[in-house]
């Protein structure tokens, strides 16, 4: 499961400036200014390429919601590149990046505490410099466990450290068994 990969999805959509076209027409003519060709709209939302030119010009208007649904996913992902490309550079410079989560955290700690894993519901604002990281990890491809070992590093800074006045000795913080986690940059 990528859950930190759509999490930053759904933070990217939240920072949309206009609401993405609303009618099947208009989401299918979108698309086809993005990919150009019938062929590439009808692969990307698995679809065959006559139906894509019916939807295009009006003639089916009501295709089953898996397909609504595909539709949908590829418009959002494509809208508005430059906002979100302008928002997650806000995050890596100045603004940072805030998580709220509900999840098992598990730490290494000195022999004599507690280090057992308990689910705990937090909200961090992280320093811009781990909404950096995240964001060159997503970019390079990065799987969900990296992406999770960076948000876990924050915290671990951030809320259990408190920055370096207490829980010196905390070596180690995991991010398991998430229930949900939500960016907000």
């Amino acid at each position: 499961m990528a859950e930190i990969d759509d999490a930053i999805e759904r933070a990217d959509q939240e920072c949309f400036t206009r609401q993405p076209p609303k009618t099947l027409q208009a989401r299918i003519n979108f698309l086809m200014k993005q990919l150009k060709t019938t062929r590439a709209v009808a692969e990307e939302i698995g679809v065959s390429q006559r139906s894509v030119e019916r939807y295009r010009k009006g003639e089916r208007k009501h295709p089953p919601k898996a397909i609504v649904d595909r539709i949908d996913a590829a418009v959002r992902g494509r809208w508005q590149p430059q906002v979100r490309k302008r928002r997650r550079k806000q995050a890596a410079t100045t603004r940072g990046i805030t998580v709220e989560t509900r999840a098992r955290f598990g730490y290494t700690a000195p022999v004599g505490t507690t280090d057992d894993g308990r689910f705990r519901r937090l909200t961090v604002h992280l320093p811009p410099a781990y909404a950096q990281r995240l964001f060159d990890a997503r970019e390079a491809g990065a799987g969900d466990q990296e992406m999770r070992g960076i948000i876990a590093e924050g915290f671990k800074d951030v809320y259990f450290q408190d920055g370096g006045n207490r829980a010196t000795g905390l070596s180690d913080v995991t991010l398991n068994d998430i229930d949900y986690l939500d960016l907000d940059y």
